[in-house]
């Protein structure tokens, strides 16, 4: 394997938890990149147990191309548990899918990359087991995002597929994505993992106080994570969107417009459910079936 990506360690002389930090799972992911680059020196000596373990830049090989993909054309978060002697995406997902299965706990730092910009969102797999997803539970509410989002426990490939399958509590974090780099995505995904350290006792220091989060939503149905799956373009176009953000939305009011590419007839796209706007698509360019967003039903 070409460019082995860098794991920092910061052990401290105390038995405790592991807990495992993975950024750049995704090339064009950045202020996870940088906030998980930053953490050893925020951290110090200052960890009085366990062993904390770190990887800005799981796939070097997307990195290098400033894209989700690597160099492959594959997915990372779609090939997990990997393997060792397979392509280069593969490959990183096997070292990846190795660290985690040496954890007791799993951090996965994304945004939306290019493509689509997102509300802050600390998100996990609604776990069968009880204990499991008690934990998870309190690592997203520990994170200190607005918007806690467990969803539906069946997809695989992905980094927390291999710690479910390893009973290992996971979470994962969404913030942002389109450039420039916005440094307060980097200090809440500092903060929150200090959080979560604390939490767990890591740490002989307190970190500042958290946010409540503003909303709770656990939805089992199958696929409901999926976010290139929801409101998908009719066909191949330039969108404008004309919502935002976090903002709240009923079913037909306007989500954006699209131009066809002889830009002749715009249409209107409209909201299709009641609820926030949970993300939306950054890239006008835009084919048949992809995604232009999506809204999140908040129960009342």
């Amino acid at each position: 394997m070409k460019n082995i990506e860098r794991l920092i360690e910061i052990r401290s002389d105390e038995i405790g938890p592991t807990v495992l930090i993975l950024a750049g799972v995704h090339g064009d992911e950045y202020e996870p990149m940088i906030a998980a680059a930053q953490l050893k020196a925020f951290i110090g000596n200052k960890l009085k147990k366990g062993i904390v373990r770190i990887m800005p830049i799981v796939n070097r090989s997307a990195f290098e191309i400033g894209a989700r993909c690597g160099e492959d054309g594959l997915d990372l978060a779609r090939s997990c548990p990997g393997d060792a002697n397979g392509s280069i995406t593969m490959q990183y997902a096997a070292k990846a899918a190795g660290e985690i299965e040496k954890s007791d706990y799993l951090i996965d730092l994304h945004t939306g990359g290019q493509l689509f910009d997102l509300y802050p969102l600390a998100g996990y797999m609604l776990h069968e087991d009880k204990a499991v997803l008690a934990k998870q539970r309190k690592m997203a509410r520990a994170f200190g995002l607005p918007l806690i989002w467990g969803t539906d426990p069946l997809p695989e490939g992905r980094t927390l597929s291999v710690a479910r399958d390893h009973q290992i509590p996971a979470i994962y974090v969404e913030f942002g994505g389109p450039g420039p780099v916005r440094p307060k995505v980097i200090d809440a995904y500092i903060q929150g993992c200090l959080n979560i350290l604390r939490d767990l006792d890591m740490l002989d220091f307190i970190p500042k106080s958290r946010k409540r989060p503003k909303y709770v939503v656990e939805d089992p149905t199958p696929g409901g994570g999926y976010l290139q799956g929801k409101m998908a373009a009719p066909y191949d176009a330039v969108f404008k969107p004309t919502v935002h953000v976090g903002e709240q939305i009923k079913a037909g009011d306007r989500w954006g417009i699209i131009y066809d590419v002889d830009m002749l007839n715009p249409k209107d796209i409209l909201a299709d459910m009641d609820g926030i706007v949970l993300f939306i698509r950054s890239i006008p360019i835009v084919k048949k079936g992809e995604s232009l967003g999506g809204i999140l039903k908040i129960k009342s």
